[in-house]
């Protein structure tokens, strides 16, 4: 995630970082190159993020906008 904040968390575990932001506008890129900008509502342990008002970018161009979207993370 992008958000231009640094945190005290800095090469640990982000989670208590993550979980300070909740409500806060916040960029996602994926490995794909595929960029969801939206305010983050909730984060897990596997990296799930939970965005409203988001926007999906490909190619540098916005390709649409959802209500809720749920980016499924890794573990």
């Amino acid at each position: 995630m992008e958000n231009g904040a640094t945190s005290s968390t800095d090469g640990r575990d982000p989670s208590g970082f993550l979980s300070e932001i909740i409500g806060a506008a916040v960029t996602v890129k994926l490995n794909s190159g595929v960029i969801y900008k939206g305010e983050l509502q909730s984060v897990d342990g596997y990296m799930n993020i939970a965005l409203e008002k988001t926007e999906e970018y490909v190619s540098g161009k916005l390709r649409n906008s959802y209500g809720d979207a749920f980016i499924r993370g890794n573990n």
